[in-house]
């Protein structure tokens, strides 16, 4: 079974998030879908220096305000896992640039659930966006692009 290590951070502005429309890479796993800013760790990083280099690497941006949000497990076919470390942001610097793995967008709030994404994403999305959510653990089962299972903090999630 392979693991691997990822980051994703979603940085929010004016009630938008910065979203990443994955259509540049060839055998993108993500392709076509909106999702967050992030990527692989590099060895001996932790999950914070993760998150601020894939950040700068693909926005430009340097965050200066972040909050670690959860951790998700997702588990795909053949016994693969990767374990992401989640992240909400609220302040940086610098200017957007150009990502060389796709368009780079801020997207309101309440227009998330019309774009492309994961079926995952949204429940993730969903908490992060309360105030009230605590540090939480997602575990999300899936076969191809279908999300087969969800678990959050140990219980059962209705999928479908």
């Amino acid at each position: 079974m392979g693991v691997k290590m990822t980051t994703v951070c979603y940085i929010e502005c004016d009630g938008k998030y910065l979203m990443l429309h994955r259509v540049k890479k060839k055998n993108d796993l993500n392709a076509g879908k909106w999702i967050g800013i992030g990527g692989h760790f590099l060895d001996g990083e932790s999950p914070e220096e993760c998150m601020l280099r894939e950040v700068k690497e693909e926005t430009g941006l340097s965050v200066s305000e972040y909050m670690y949000r959860g951790i998700v497990t997702f588990v795909y076919d053949g016994g693969f896992c990767e374990y992401m470390h989640l992240f909400t942001a609220t302040a940086f610097s610098d200017s957007v640039t150009d990502c060389d793995e796709g368009e780079l967008a801020w997207i309101p709030k309440d227009k998330l659930p019309e774009i492309p994404m994961w079926e995952g994403d949204k429940i993730f999305i969903e908490l992060i966006s309360r105030s009230d959510t605590p540090f939480f653990s997602l575990k999300l089962v899936y076969s191809g692009d279908r999300m087969l299972s969800a678990t959050l903090n140990g219980r059962t999630l209705t999928v479908g």
